[in-house]
């Protein structure tokens, strides 16, 4: 039997209208160093290794809506950020430029807006929480 080749995800790519301005937000928020910077592209990594996070200058980007909704561009995809301190969190968030979105699924899930629109959820682990 034939090996399968191997898979290892490197990172996820989030489109925006400007990738350095957005990579900047997300290096801010998540303490993350920048691994690859071009004049339409960046990479960060985390400090203890594992997948990154790209952006990727796209002139067509049309902001997503949050929570979904007909003819409205969808949330393709979203990322869950673990904290410790959930309020604490959520001011530095905004201070670097998120927005709340008005609507919250749940009590103990944060659901913002990045600067270019993506939906991020920042929820702090309980013992039942599958994060």
């Amino acid at each position: 039997m034939e090996t399968p080749p191997r898979f290892t995800l490197s990172a996820s790519v989030l489109d925006a209208p400007d990738a350095r301005e957005l990579a900047a937000f997300y290096r801010e928020l998540l303490g993350w160093r920048v691994r690859a910077d071009e004049p339409d592209w960046v990479m960060l990594a985390p400090p203890e290794g594992g997948p990154g996070l790209s952006f990727q200058t796209e002139p067509r980007f049309v902001r997503p809506r949050w929570p979904s909704a007909p003819d409205a561009q969808q949330m393709m995809v979203h990322l869950d950020i673990e904290v410790d301190d959930l309020p604490a969190a959520v001011a530095r968030a905004t201070a670097l430029g998120a927005t709340a979105a008005e609507f919250q699924p749940q009590d103990d899930v944060r659901v913002l807006l990045d600067p270019a629109g993506h939906p991020f959820c920042l929820f702090v682990r309980t013992t039942d929480s599958g994060g």
